[in-house]
């Protein structure tokens, strides 16, 4: 059987650690802390699981940050988590499974990453994150900002999920870190570009990110993921600038990169949908539903698959005038989310 060391790094955590190490405590043999700089009581939080607690001086950069914790690591495989992450018990349990079948020639491990969730409950907002590596194969993280290790070597993708439960507000570390890389003319990666642009979207700064973006794309060294996503997301650039022909160019170049993705033609979907297009937005909420699931190891919005294009077909066949298409998609709606509200009130809109 494997043993795991858990790495994390922290800083001013007192609130939610001991939530995050009481999921996880039963399923690795060793915690490393890495604190960068805490005010509160993190490291006494910490010393009551048995953590080996190691000071790190901030010099905004998390992976520098990583890398040093998993220099400390002594076990076969190093886990790594966010303090706001939480370990559910059923997979808490399928981890300590994995552990004693686990092929000892396995490099990394996968599991799924739960963002967001709607209002009942449910994921809505799901990537792939690398979370097991064996020490002896000596990853290191790149990246200052939203960092990474890439997925080479014997990977096995599992199922099991950790929930990210972040109670933080809106932050302009990232965004800041980013701009002094830039100010003092150190290099970019594709994937720092990437991130860069997404986090001049979150700041509402979309002429910027639509020129990262696109800068990103022709340089055309990014991975897939990221290149389907940055056409998704430099459509909505352009579409809050009010350049429609752009912003349906942008949606239909993520089709270069692979195949139709159901967000893609939800976008498309929207895009027609606002221009009172009825008749073209029920072809790509169609299509949406057409398009198979894949695997994706990207982010994933669970819904563009099924409840969101029913519930939009569902305003656009009424728009159409055919009703009964419009409480068909409804009900399929509904099907995918008993509990919708949104359903709800389409039923009673139908029933006056």
């Amino acid at each position: 059987m494997i043993r795991i060391s858990l790495c994390m790094i922290v800083k001013n955590e007192a609130a939610v650690l001991a939530r995050c190490l009481d999921s996880v405590k039963d399923v690795v043999e060793e915690i490393i802390i890495v604190d960068t700089g805490s005010a509160d009581e993190t490291k006494e939080v910490a010393g009551q699981y048995g953590a080996q607690i190691y000071d790190f001086p901030w010099i905004d950069d998390f992976s520098a940050a990583r890398n040093f914790s998993f220099s400390k690591a002594t076990m076969d495989f190093i886990m790594w988590m966010d303090a706001d992450d939480v370990l559910p018990p059923m997979q808490a349990a399928g981890l300590i499974a994995l552990k004693e079948t686990l092929m000892p020639e396995t490099d990394m491990v996968t599991m799924k990453y739960h963002l967001a969730w709607d209002e009942q409950g449910r994921p809505s907002f799901v990537s792939t994150r690398e979370r097991l590596l064996r020490r002896t194969a000596e990853y290191t993280w790149e990246g200052r900002v939203h960092e990474c290790i890439p997925m080479v070597g014997a990977v096995v993708h599992t199922p099991l999920f950790l929930e990210h439960r972040s109670d933080h507000g809106k932050s302009d570390r990232n965004l800041r870190i980013y701009e002094t890389q830039m100010e003092n003319g150190l290099f970019f990666s594709p994937r720092e570009t990437y991130y860069y642009a997404r986090e001049l979207v979150e700041h509402g700064r979309f002429a910027e990110a639509a020129d990262q973006f696109e800068r990103f794309l022709l340089d055309g060294k990014g991975w897939f993921e990221d290149n389907i996503g940055a056409c998704l997301l430099l459509a909505n650039c352009y579409g809050k600038q009010g350049e429609g022909q752009r912003r349906r160019e942008a949606i239909s170049r993520s089709f270069s990169y692979g195949s139709p993705r159901a967000q893609a033609c939800c976008a498309l979907g929207y895009e027609a949908k606002e221009r009172e297009d009825w008749t073209s937005a029920v072809f790509w909420f169609e299509a949406a539903l057409l398009t198979p699931m894949q695997q994706s190891f990207g982010f994933d919005a669970q819904d563009m698959t099924g409840y969101v294009p029913h519930l939009e077909l569902c305003v656009c066949y009424d728009k159409l005038g055919q009703r009964e298409q419009a409480v068909f998609h409804n009900e399929a709606a509904g099907a995918h989310k008993p509990d919708s509200a949104a359903v709800a009130l389409n039923r009673d809109y139908f029933a006056t």
